[in-house]
């Protein structure tokens, strides 16, 4: 019968096509080499990245309130720096800014504890310290405790703390940075050379009211990030 003939070449053609379509897979081979170190990659993932992030991030102990600034200095994205720009910005007047002294303060204030800040200082004038909350911000005010002002500066090129009279301060060489150490519940304020602990001069006083880091410049001034450790007990 060619009819049926014809089928069974055409299945058997079927077949053959289908036979060497097929891939015949053997077993697997062994893949030699070393094992990725999971526990090494995974394990405490989330210590190691926080770890790894603290040479990027800073941390620093003040930073500015902008709403407090005098209308010609200009504050940097972070608020760690201020520089006086000898123009006035348009910023509203609002009851917290100085209008007369190129201050700004510090955006947290202290009514105990200790606290401590460094600051880089340098150009011809600049005052660093403490106020009370209360100061008058629009206006002069006297600098010195008397005032509710604690701090000392380069005033007319001479290293001063702001008492009345001015006191001159002994320094050996030019100020780089002035550390600012407040201890409230102690009624201190104390001035130092970071680079070698070196004492400028302390402010002693009962403190009542909550205290506010101010910075005075005619150039720039920057709060100085501190060194962040990590220690696992």
């Amino acid at each position: 019968n060619v009819k049926k003939s014809e089928t069974l070449s055409l299945f058997q053609k079927y077949k053959d096509t289908q036979n060497r379509a097929q891939c015949t897979l053997g077993d697997p081979e062994k893949v030699s080499g070393v094992l990725i170190d999971v526990a090494k990659h995974l394990g405490n993932l989330k210590f190691r990245v926080w770890e790894k992030m603290l040479g990027t991030v800073q941390y620093t102990p003040v930073t500015l309130d902008p709403n407090t600034a005098h209308p010609e200095l200009s504050l940097s994205e972070d608020l760690t720096s201020v520089r006086y720009s000898g123009k006035s910005e348009q910023v509203p007047d609002n009851p917290e800014r100085f209008d007369w002294w190129c201050w700004v303060l510090g955006s947290e204030g202290f009514s105990s504890g200790r606290h401590c800040w460094d600051v880089e200082v340098g150009g011809v004038a600049w005052m660093v310290g403490v106020v009370r909350e209360s100061i008058g911000r629009k206006g002069g005010v006297a600098l010195n405790p008397a005032g509710r002002v604690w701090g000392i500066g380069l005033i007319s090129e001479k290293y001063t703390a702001l008492t009345s009279p001015p006191t001159p301060l002994t320094v050996q060489r030019k100020l780089q940075r002035v550390r600012v150490q407040l201890d409230w519940d102690s009624g201190e304020v104390s001035f130092s050379d970071p680079s070698d602990n070196t004492p400028l001069y302390t402010f002693k006083h009962s403190f009542t009211e909550r205290l506010f880091p101010f910075f005075c410049t005619l150039e720039t001034l920057r709060i100085c990030p501190l060194e962040v450790f990590v220690s696992v007990k």
